[in-house]
Formats: structure tokens, C-alpha cells, sequence
């Protein structure tokens, strides 16, 4: 495997200062002798509670069963009828289009704005019919989607929003709205390279709706409501104490995080120059989950100059959710927006693990470039 002088994510370059914490959040685990549920997960479930100013947490297994668990979470509780339709961007990672589909839902794909790479309100109202049941906007790359117009109207034709908030712990929209604060509940995910990742797979569902709060928490347990009552049929989607206290040790510097991706963000917006790179737009409230150039030419050829100088780089995503195989059945119009913009762009380092005289030096390499 090629050593890169500037690695995408080192995530024990990351782990490392806060490793004896780590290691005594995993003992303090083990020696309590509860190892599913217990004091670390709802320690977590109010930390996570109070940071997106919900009601409800429900902490589970990973990202793409806190999307699937509420989405199903609706469907059992009648507020969205099997087969109906949900709009999501294409541009999203699978897991959001999969949620949908094992909820016996059907995605509908729509086109991102070009400029924030969120879901284009106007290609929402389009996708609008008789069978949209829910929008699932996502918080993609660490900006919050955060139409106010568009939510109230979706409220108004009795329409559910599942805000994809997987990449944006943390974050505020424009307006001031935290990611998990918008719509009718929100998913996150706590994959490791996440803003702040377990050391494993984790997840999270928050909600102001006591009723699927319930329901998420007993679809994650078997479907239980009580000890071998199984009201529904659920699943084991429960997310493991000593990943929920890694993560209320992580939870402690969300906010240093999220500033160092702000900085290096800062210092790539002020020193690439090169016309054939475009740069993302910043908001204050962005956490920079990926910071995504769109490359005006041959990305190939950009991301192999790149590796040449030692610079390691990633594409989030190259292949849209309507061209996946497994997709392909649901997507009734081809998005060729949607590949064009999968086939430019390129994530740059941005963690925490990346200093500010490395994203300085970064961004000389990335000037260097010449179609």
C-alpha cells in the first residue's frame, strides 16, 4: 500500500491524544458488567439529545439502520402507507436510498443544487406526486440542508421529513438550525471517519415524537415493547455500550474537530488559486465532513498529480445512487447532472489529522497542476 506523505485520514494520528481516555471508557465497560444498553448509552442519548435540541435520542447500530429503523418507524405507526414514494438526492451515499427501499418505500431520485451539492428544492417540488409520502434531505459533506419554505410546505401536504444528517454532528445550517433539528426526526452515523466516529459502527435517531422515538427503540430491540413481548417484528440494532462511551469522549472535542476542518478549509479557500479547481461555498455553521473541489477537466488526471506529490485524495461519490446496479429499477429518469458532477469532483485532506502548514503546502501542490 503507497505511504502518502499527506494521508487522506489517519485515524490513529486522530485517536492518539485521546487514547488513554479511550482505553479507560473501554475498561469502564467491561468492568461494569452491562454490556448491552446501560449507564453509557443514555449518558450518550442526553448528550446527543440536548447537542440537537430533541426530545428523543435513540442510539443504534450504525447509520443506515437509524434511517431504516424510522422510516419503518412511520410505516408501523401508520403516518406513511407501504410502497409510498420518498425523494432523496442522488448524490448521496447508498445507505440513504437503501433505507428507504428495505422500509418497503420507494426512493426517488432527484438532482443537487451545483453549487452547495444539496438536494435542489425546485428538483423537489418537481419530484412532488400523489405517492411522495416523505423527503429525505441530506446534510451532505457538513452542510445542513435548510429550506424553510420548502419544510413548511411539506408540512402543510401532510409530507414526512427524514433529515440524512449522517455527516453533520455538529453542524448549523445558515439559518442557525442545528443538523437534526430540521423536519420530523433525523439520522445520524458514527462510522469512524466521521467528525466524531466510534471505533466500530454506531448510529443515532432523534425525533421531538415521543411515539417513534418508542418505536425506533423497540424496532432496534427485537420489536419489543417488554422483556419477550414482541409487539412488532423487529430487529438486534442496538448499539454497544462501549461504543457509546468512546463516543461521550469523542463528544468532548466535536467542537475542536469541527474547527480544525474549519481552519484548513479557511486556509485552502485562501491559498488555491488554480482556475481549474472550484472551490465549495462556506457558511459559518459547515463542519467540512469532506471538503469537495470540482475539477474543471480531467479529474483522473488531477487526483494522479496529486497522488505523484504525495497527496492523498478521495471521490465522495463516484457513482450516483440512481446508476447503482441494485438501484437502477427504482430511477425512471436518468440524471446526467448527476454524473457530471460525480465524475469531477474530489475530496482533499481536511481532519483534524491534517495540520495547517499541511493544508498550506496542500494547496501549493494542488496550484501546481496544469490541465
Amino acid at each position: 500500500m503507497k505511504k502518502y506523505r499527506y494521508p487522506f485520514l489517519d485515524l490513529r494520528k486522530v485517536n492518539s491524544p485521546i487514547m488513554a481516555e479511550l482505553k479507560d471508557a473501554a475498561w469502564r465497560v467491561i468492568e461494569s458488567g452491562r454490556y448491552i444498553g446501560g449507564d453509557e448509552v443514555e449518558r450518550l442519548t442526553e448528550r446527543l439529545s440536548s447537542l440537537t435540541g430533541r426530545k428523543h435520542c435513540v442510539a443504534v447500530s450504525n447509520g443506515l439502520d437509524a434511517l431504516r429503523l424510522t422510516l419503518r418507524a412511520y410505516v408501523e405507526t401508520g403516518q406513511i402507507e407501504p410502497g409510498k414514494e420518498v425523494i432523496v438526492p442522488a448524490n448521496s451515499y447508498i445507505a440513504s436510498a437503501l433505507a428507504i427501499a428495505d422500509a418497503g418505500l420507494r426512493p426517488v431520485f432527484v438532482s443537487p443544487d451545483s453549487r452547495t451539492m444539496l438536494a435542489d428544492s425546485a428538483c423537489i417540488r418537481n419530484a412532488i406526486g400523489p405517492k411522495t409520502a416523505a423527503v429525505m434531505p441530506v446534510d451532505l459533506y457538513g452542510r445542513v440542508w435548510d429550506d424553510e419554505v420548502l419544510l413548511g410546505e411539506l408540512k402543510d401536504e401532510g409530507i414526512i421529513t427524514v433529515e440524512d444528517a449522517a455527516q453533520a454532528i455538529g453542524a448549523r445550517s445558515a439559518k442557525g438550525h442545528n443538523a437534526g433539528g430540521t423536519g420530523n426526526a433525523a439520522a445520524f452515523s458514527f462510522y469512524p471517519t466521521k467528525n466524531i466516529g466510534a471505533l466500530g459502527d454506531a448510529g443515532a435517531v432523534v425525533t421531538d415524537d415521543a411515539k417513534i422515538a418508542a418505536t425506533v427503540r423497540a424496532l432496534s430491540n427485537y420489536g419489543q415493547t417488554e422483556q419477550y413481548k414482541n409487539r412488532l417484528a423487529g430487529y438486534n440494532c442496538r448499539m454497544d455500550p462501549i461504543q457509546a462511551a468512546m463516543l461521550c469522549v469523542k463528544l468532548d472535542r466535536l467542537e475542536e474537530e469541527n474547527n480544525a476542518r474549519r481552519r484548513n478549509a479557511a486556509v485552502y479557500a485562501s491559498r488555491i488559486s488554480n482556475p481549474a479547481i472550484i472551490l465549495p461555498p462556506d457558511e459559518p455553521g459547515m463542519i467540512y465532513h469532506q471538503y469537495v473541489v470540482t475539477i474543471d477537466g480531467d479529474r483522473d488526471k488531477f487526483r494522479a498529480y496529486m497522488a505523484e506529490n504525495g497527496v492523498e485524495t478521495a471521490v465522495h461519490y463516484p457513482v450516483p445512487i440512481d446508476r447503482q446496479p441494485c438501484m437502477r429499477r427504482y430511477a425512471a429518469v436518468a440524471l446526467d447532472d448527476v454524473e457530471i458532477m460525480a465524475n469531477s469532483i474530489v475530496s482533499l485532506p481536511i481532519s483534524q489529522a491534517t495540520s495547517a502548514d499541511d493544508a498550506a503546502e496542500i494547496a501549493e501542490i494542488a496550484n501546481g497542476f496544469m490541465m
